[in-house]
């Protein structure tokens, strides 16, 4: 009678827990939307997401994917940059999520000018 019930908790644990997945339509959306990045098409825009991925994923930190960003862009925009990262790492690879916000938990803008 246990196991019987173990199952089916078990069945209805299984049913509650989110699904972690890439969105790249998500993606598309929010980053080809907004001015200022103009990927030739869809393939340029999700190629570089996905270079943002690999960047997080091989151990960058927010400050250095910052400055990748920001020279690709040639822009010293403090919103346009993370704007990017935060649609990448969210659409493309969440299971990133928590690494990109603890490398970023330091990161204080530069000084104006600067």
């Amino acid at each position: 009678m246990f196991f019987a019930y173990a199952g089916l908790f078990g069945v209805a644990r299984a049913a509650v827990t989110p699904a972690v997945h890439a969105d790249a339509v998500a993606y598309l959306v929010n980053a080809t939307v907004r001015p200022g990045y103009n990927f030739p098409n869809a393939d340029a825009a999700l190629s570089y997401a996905r270079g943002i991925c690999d960047r997080v994923s091989g151990g960058r930190t927010y400050a250095q994917v910052m400055g990748d960003v920001k020279a690709d862009f040639n822009t010293s925009d403090e919103y346009q940059a993370p704007y990017l990262i935060s649609q990448a790492v969210n659409e493309l690879c969440p299971v990133l999520i928590w690494q990109l916000r603890n490398s970023a938990a330091n990161y204080r803008l530069p000084p104006a000018g600067g």
